[in-house]
């Protein structure tokens, strides 16, 4: 994301050109939904020119605008799909080039505007690489440009084993090394943002809904950046360790844990963003030459690491494992953690039964 310092006139200009192509996508979907063409290439024929002389859109916007309408109809065809007058704008190498690092220029309806950016050094760091597209996105008044660059991802290591990952609430994370990532500060920001948001929506004035709507992106900030922490530290640790990673496959997570837990419960593990923590941890270990190994979950916070044995009954506390075979007792994390390394090992092409036993 990289934030762009326009002028006055080319304030307008650029929002004035969004409002444009927003306009042009609305009256492409009317046309796809009309006639059932869904396809970018007929779709084109038939409001191509019509872009191009109602809306004033240049040749490379009005091709966007069409591959974009085309693109949102992959998902639903069942309604007839709109779009905000604000909504994100692709532009492509054609469209927008970049002048160095603190500058780009961007076509609008009023010709080329070069606009001076204000970029970090996790951006400048990034933008050495070839550009794919950049999305034009107007947040709380503020132009931004969300880049899309490419990124090579160098061969995977053959891993001397598998770091494991549990997944969690209490413990956001766990790994089989016995380290633990703890959900209390998010956990806590999400019990004082419920209490406000109850408040906020009681009171019901535009000034209320404003501030949930601030509060809301603050939250997801927060929980976002802790899920790029997480996931950068475990990576780390692989690719230092020579390991790959195992991770449970989380399909259907959402109806197991409605199941399990209490009617009280449900809000705050439902809110938790798995998938997002789990896509961090997979493409920040593609760049880093780290296997990825998704493992059956069922029963690994059950089954006892020395003796095998699988029981309801080893669980007696969300926190505790007490095998009631053998008697080993360990933190019930740390040993889903290890039972989820040892299936991922297990699932790699190069195992050896004598490399995991138990015990």
């Amino acid at each position: 994301m990289i934030k762009l310092s326009p002028n006055p006139e080319q304030y307008k200009a650029l929002l004035e050109t969004m409002e444009r192509f927003n306009e042009g996508c609305n009256y492409a979907s009317g046309k796809a939904f009309e006639t059932f063409t869904y396809g970018q290439f007929h779709l084109h024929h038939i409001v191509y020119n019509y872009l191009r002389a109602d809306y004033k859109l240049s040749a490379q916007m009005a091709v966007r605008a069409i591959a974009q309408v085309s693109e949102s109809y992959k998902i639903d065809r069942k309604v007839q799909h709109s779009f905000n007058s604000h909504s994100a704008m692709v532009y492509d190498q054609r469209i927008l080039s970049w002048k160095g690092l603190d500058k780009v220029s961007i076509l609008t309806l009023s010709g080329r505007q070069i606009i001076p950016t204000r970029i970090g050094a996790y951006q400048e760091a990034r933008l050495d690489r070839k550009v794919r597209q950049s999305d034009l996105i107007l947040r709380d008044g503020i132009f931004y440009l969300a880049v899309v660059v490419d990124a090579p991802e160098p061969t995977p290591d053959d891993p001397n084993g598998y770091l494991g990952v549990d997944l969690g609430i209490v413990n956001i994370a766990a790994d089989s090394d016995g380290k633990t990532y703890s959900g209390n500060q998010v956990n806590g920001l999400r019990k004082r943002q419920t209490k406000l948001r109850g408040k906020l929506q009681a009171k019901g004035t535009k000034a209320a809904k404003r501030l949930l709507v601030k509060r809301s992106r603050k939250e997801r900030r927060f929980a976002t950046n802790i899920n790029h922490t997480i996931a950068k530290s475990i990576v780390a640790k692989a690719k230092d360790t020579g390991r790959g990673i195992a991770l449970e496959d989380l399909s259907g997570i959402r109806d197991r844990i409605t199941v399990r837990v209490r009617h009280s419960q449900r809000r705050q593990h439902n809110s938790w963003a798995f998938r997002q923590l789990r896509t961090f941890i997979e493409y920040k270990a593609k760049l880093a030459g780290v296997v990825v190994k998704l493992v059956d979950p069922r029963n690994t916070s059950r089954t006892c690491p020395v003796c095998g044995c699988v029981d309801k009954r080893n669980r007696p506390s969300q926190a505790r494992f007490s095998c009631v075979s053998c008697g080993f007792s360990s933190p019930a994390d740390t040993v889903a953690a290890t039972n989820i390394s040892r299936r991922g090992l297990v699932n790699d092409p190069h195992f050896s039964p004598a490399l995991v036993g138990v015990g």
